[in-house]
């Protein structure tokens, strides 16, 4: 069983311009239970932030909830994010997924977030908040 925590508010998925500068907004006054992911490749730069962050300059798909594994977790253990991701895709969730060092997240439409929670808890993991 894993402990996966919602966070509050709705989350973004935005792409910008390879090349673009990052708005200071993305980085500054972040609340406490704000994540803001950036990835960059030669086509393009991605975005998963609160939606009130969203660059105004990207391409923005909206309204995603943010899951997180309560962790730390263990780089080296395996199969964490598909015990996640598995029930999901049996529930014709969406998901886009992310890490960082300490845990991992996903991103669920918000429209699907019954239905995703549903398929986590039957899978027997727990949701909290």
């Amino acid at each position: 069983m894993l402990d996966i925590a919602l966070l509050p508010g709705e989350y973004a998925v935005c792409r910008m311009a390879a090349g673009s500068a990052l708005p200071p907004a993305l980085s500054s006054g972040l609340a406490a239970a704000d994540v803001v992911t950036v990835s960059w490749t030669a086509d393009g730069i991605s975005v998963i932030c609160p939606m009130d962050r969203a660059p105004e300059q990207a391409v923005v798909e909206t309204a995603w909830r943010c899951l997180r594994l309560s962790g730390p977790v263990d780089v080296a253990v395996t199969g964490t994010l598909a015990a996640l991701v598995d029930p999901l895709a049996g529930a014709r969730v969406n998901v886009v997924a992310f890490s960082t060092f300490d845990t991992d997240y996903l991103l669920v439409p918000a429209v699907r977030l019954g239905a995703a929670t549903a398929a986590l808890e039957r899978a027997g993991h727990r949701v909290l908040g």
